[in-house]
């Protein structure tokens, strides 16, 4: 996610510079075509404009949806935020009876476990589907911290909250955050079981492991369903037909002027095929929020933060800074 206040000019044209390339040379050869044959092959305006309403209707309703996607992943990770300090609390102050070094002992192994699902989420969402887009996050050459901490295992990062008898149990499960959070739910009825909680707060422990859930089944509904596909295509090969026909009606509006005459079509042929793919583009990197790219959820930053809140809550020792803004991104 970027954070500054605007993306400068410039890194807005280097990420889409293929299209205002690709539409440059395309109005070229139309144009050196046009020169050296002599053809008519000008169209009139008005109804390759009327052509471009409607595809910018479309892209509008694209990136609409494609926005309601991003943030809706934004406002789960919010409330995870919000219920993990919650619960945390919770397991804190609410259980019964003395403060025994074993008590203390079990609200640190509930509140870690509770660390290891939000990492195994993380991981989770983080795995590649066949519809999103192929850069490898190894190649994020603007946010290196990230960069390298993206190549940990799993393991890597649950081997300080979980014993490795639970790790060798979760390592063969399809779906590791489902089975933590059900271990959770085990913990949560021994301390029923051991009187250290009411039937009252037995209830409302279980209520937040539902939240949990919950919040999880959004985030796996927005991964392993994306933009339905029939939309995102039309809006692709709508661009395109668009965007090859500018240079033939603009060839007509220019062909009559007096400066430079038809070679103004170029500069203007690129400038109106670059926003209309850019605008594409922009929403094409909306739909799917959990890929580790640039402008996506900063999922890793917010469970940093998460962690940070959590073990300053448990009065830890040695716990990790949260991800630094790198060149105005955070991942």
């Amino acid at each position: 996610m970027y954070a500054k206040r605007h993306y400068s000019f410039w890194m807005t044209l280097r990420w889409s510079r293929k299209s205002l390339i690709n539409g440059l040379l395309y109005s070229t050869l139309i144009i050196i075509f046009y020169e050296i044959t002599g053809l008519e092959i000008t169209l009139p305006w008005e109804p390759i404009s009327v052509i471009g309403i409607a595809v910018a209707f479309y892209l509008g309703f694209k990136n609409n949806s494609s926005y309601d996607r991003t943030w809706e992943a934004r406002k789960i990770w919010g409330a995870i935020f919000n219920d993990s300090r919650s619960f945390t609390t919770a397991i804190l102050t609410l259980l019964e009876g003395e403060n025994t070094d074993e008590v203390k002992k079990l609200k640190k192994s509930i509140i870690y476990r509770h660390l290891a699902w939000l990492h195994a989420l993380k991981y989770l969402l983080r795995k590649k589907k066949s519809w999103e887009h192929d850069e490898d996050p190894l190649k994020l050459v603007f946010t290196p911290t990230f960069r390298d901490n993206y190549t940990n295992e799993l393991k890597d990062d649950l081997e300080l909250f979980i014993s490795q008898d639970e790790w060798d149990y979760y390592i063969k499960k399809t779906n590791i955050p489902t089975h933590i959070l059900k271990k959770q739910t085990e913990v949560i009825q021994e301390l029923k079981a051991k009187g250290l909680i009411s039937d009252y707060k037995h209830v409302w422990l279980h209520q937040f492991i539902s939240r949990f859930f919950d919040n999880q089944g959004m985030c796996e509904r927005i991964k392993n369903f994306p933009l339905p596909r029939q939309y995102a295509s039309t809006a692709l090969w709508m661009n395109y037909v668009f965007c090859a026909l500018i240079p033939f009606g603009l060839l007509n509006i220019f062909e009559s002027s007096k400066v430079l005459h038809v070679w103004l079509t170029i500069p203007f042929s690129g400038l109106i095929i670059w926003i209309f793919f850019l605008m594409d583009r922009i929403g094409d990197y909306s739909e799917n929020p959990f890929e580790a790219a640039y402008n996506d959820v900063p999922i890793s930053s917010i469970a940093r933060s998460i962690e940070i809140d959590l073990r300053e809550m448990l009065e830890d020792k040695d716990i990790p800074g949260p991800y630094p803004e790198e060149n105005g991104f955070l991942m």
